[in-house]
């Protein structure tokens, strides 16, 4: 596992971060702790979640694993979470404004069991709320000690920029990461999402490094997707793997030469297609997940 700078602060990360979306409702608490002490044990040391993963399941999960563990191992673990998207029925309960923000700041480091967050993030976007109010009130969660850094998720170049643009003219705290989706078969973000973050010293966190198992090599032409999986879930939605989104030409071109490489270099595909995004040199850290201790095990030389 090699260790990067988490945006232009001096925190140090691993190039690989455990995603725990999954963690308390597809995968059980005891294999999720034991995932998570793999990761650790090979080096890994960030951890990232959300408010809205399994209803805060996952967010809770994380917290029994801590107070489990450790101090000095539960020390040694970057926490990164996020809120924005609907935790609950009320008109209140979604968005990146102050009341909603404080609300589920407050709820998230309950159910970690933490003081302070170590990367707090926007899951996406917010249209409806001007992005000073948001910024006032990130910068003013990192002044009281229950952040020590901003990240964003799921914006376009201009956004960000609008963020980083305001955050400057203002005196408040810079956004030092983006999350965003990032794979072999699908590149969007390079037109003008990187172009940005590396203009702007933001780390950026790539999520879906294997296209929701597209290219883990798991499927071909003409084959039904794995009920449970992400890629099983939009081929139900879509009625079939060949009208999964990431089912085009292009992309199971991308997968055969993935394949191909991953033979002769004696891999697997899901390997090459986590090495290729983890090395992009816009990327801080590839955001992985693992329902099983064989996944994890079985993805992690890609570090």
């Amino acid at each position: 596992m090699q260790y990067r700078r988490l945006g232009n602060t001096g925190v140090p990360v691993s190039n690989l971060t455990l995603g725990t979306m999954g963690f308390g409702t597809e995968t059980s608490e005891d294999e999720a702790f034991s995932i998570i002490d793999a990761f650790l044990e090979a080096g890994g040391n960030m951890l990232d979640t959300a408010d809205v993963y399994g209803g805060g399941a996952s967010e809770e999960l994380l917290g029994r694993w801590r107070a489990s563990r450790p101090q000095n191992l539960v020390n040694s673990v970057v926490l990164a979470t996020k809120a924005h998207i609907f935790t609950g029925k009320d008109a209140n309960d979604v968005g990146t404004f102050r009341r909603h923000l404080h609300r589920a700041l407050d709820a998230s480091l309950l159910r970690l069991g933490i003081e302070a967050i170590d990367l707090y993030q926007m899951h996406a976007w917010d249209p409806l709320t001007p992005i000073e109010e948001t910024l006032s009130f990130l910068d003013a969660a990192v002044r009281a000690g229950k952040v020590h850094y901003v990240g964003l998720s799921n914006f376009s170049g201009r956004q960000l920029q609008l963020a980083l643009s305001t955050a400057k003219a203002k005196g408040m705290q810079l956004p030092v990461t983006l999350q965003q989706q990032y794979s072999l078969a699908c590149r969007g973000i390079e037109s003008e999402v990187i172009p940005a973050a590396l203009a702007n010293n933001v780390g950026l966190l790539a999520r879906s490094p294997l296209a929701s198992g597209f290219l883990s090599g798991n499927y071909t032409r003409g084959a039904g997707a794995e009920q449970g999986t992400r890629l099983g879930f939009e081929s139900a939605m879509f009625g079939h793997i060949e009208n999964s989104l990431f089912a085009t030409e292009q992309n199971w071109a991308t997968l055969e030469a993935a394949t191909q490489i991953a033979d002769e270099a004696g891999a697997t595909p899901s390997q090459v297609a986590l090495s290729w995004v983890t090395n992009r040199p816009s990327v801080t850290s590839t955001i992985f997940g693992a329902r099983t201790l064989t996944q994890l095990e079985s993805n992690l030389p890609a570090g």
